[in-house]
């Protein structure tokens, strides 16, 4: 009996051997010459590496090749790090790189950054000992080869913006052997004669390979022991050079470094404007309001606005006086009953009151004492009685006990 044969899908079978190749090869390095170069409308690079006896396509997405320090071409010898991966639509296998750097960059990588610590740690690239650059220099020094396209770059700008600035060329060769040496003799020399307001160190852009002098500890040393600011303009995006971190400025291109030294008189102009008119503005704002602050001392001003004060306290004035006459009045009125029924009550005690009734009061014409009782009368004694109306004189004739 014949066992049951195994039959895969396309699909299937393509899944196993990516599956078996992604797991395999994984985070590897592939050495070759870069052939068929073609960067994509999308941004991504295509591309195969070979050798002598084959050959592997390549792909590298955009987001990756920010991380590169030259651009590809044909004919370079590379190392490609990253993934191998199968393109199932097409039934092949590629690998997905994700770092490209040029054979024998990657050792030299690794001594830059080992360089780049040391110097970091004996504190040259510290921001603290950063010096700005003054705001109009006179005279500036350009150090770079006299032939490159950074010499021809730094002279546009600053006739273009009619800066009126002197130009210091100290020629020196940008890449090679001697180069860091003739620039860090370059830099000590402008300080050495106070030759420049500025510094300018730099060139146009090119592979790490050319940018080595911009690297060297002798450059390093020298931009940071310059007096005189010095803007390291290496023509490069990427990354940074050890010249850019210990710069006290640094500009992407020579172009960009004469724009910061330079002034554009039309700018200059510009701004000069913007102030007048943001100053003018300013005092007219401030004397709009002195103006209305002062018209509220006007006579009719004056006259409106103590009213508006007076007003209030006259009211409360009158207020105050009707309380007071109201409160006066009512004390009045109580006082006065009061003194109603005291009067009533003195009346109804007063002694004419008694007479009023019929009795009198009896007085000795001798002694003018009122008499209660005969004791004190006798015989022939004048007495005085007073009526309710009227008095008489009496003598005694007869004294009945």
């Amino acid at each position: 009996m014949e066992l049951e044969q195994k039959f895969f899908s396309v699909s299937e079978i393509t899944a196993l051997i990516r599956d078996m190749l992604e797991e395999e090869f994984s985070n590897i390095t592939v050495e070759g010459e870069i052939s068929n170069f073609r960067p994509s409308s999308t941004g991504h690079y295509y591309f195969s590496l070979k050798d002598r006896e084959a050959i592997i396509s390549v792909v590298m997405f955009k987001n990756r090749i920010n991380t590169l320090t030259f651009e590809p071409k044909d004919g370079m010898k590379v190392k490609a790090r990253g993934n191998i991966s199968v393109y199932a639509k097409r039934g092949n296998y590629q690998l997905i790189c994700e770092t490209l750097l040029i054979s024998g960059e990657g050792d030299l990588l690794a001594m830059l950054e080992e360089r780049k610590k040391k110097l970091a740690a004996l504190g040259l690239f510290d921001q603290e000992r950063k010096k700005s650059l003054p705001v109009f220099p006179s005279r500036v020094a350009v150090i770079t080869s006299p032939t490159g396209a950074a010499i021809r770059d730094i002279l546009r700008v600053l006739g273009r913006r009619h800066a009126g600035i002197n130009l210091v060329i100290l020629p020196a060769p940008v890449q090679g052997d001697g180069a860091a040496d003739m620039i860090a003799q370059r830099i000590r020399t402008a300080n050495r004669y106070s030759m420049a307001d500025v510094i300018i160190v730099g060139r146009g852009g090119g592979s790490l390979e050319d940018l080595l002098p911009f690297y060297d500890e002798a450059v390093v040393y020298a931009i940071a022991e310059s007096e005189i600011p010095v803007i390291s303009s290496v023509g490069h995006e990427i990354d940074f050079t050890l010249s850019d971190l210990a710069a006290d400025l640094r500009a992407p291109t020579p172009s960009a470094a004469a724009e910061l030294v330079s002034a554009s008189q039309i700018e200059l102009t510009r701004r000069v404007r913007e102030l007048k008119s943001t100053i003018l503005e300013s005092i007219f704002q401030r004397l709009e309001k002195i103006r209305l602050l002062v018209s509220q001392f006007s006579p009719e001003n004056l006259v409106r606005n103590f009213k508006i004060i007076l007003q209030p306290c006259i009211l409360n004035l009158d207020e105050a006086r009707e309380r007071l006459i109201g409160g006066m009045k009512s004390l009045l009125l109580e006082k006065q009953h009061k003194l109603e029924i005291l009067s009533h009550s003195i009346q109804s005690h007063s002694p004419l009151e008694i007479l009023k009734r019929g009795y009198a009061v009896v007085t000795h014409e001798k002694t003018k004492k009122a008499l209660s009782s005969t004791e004190s009368v006798g015989i022939n004694d004048n007495l005085d009685l007073r009526f309710y109306r009227g008095r008489l004189k009496a003598t005694v004739k007869e004294k009945i006990e």
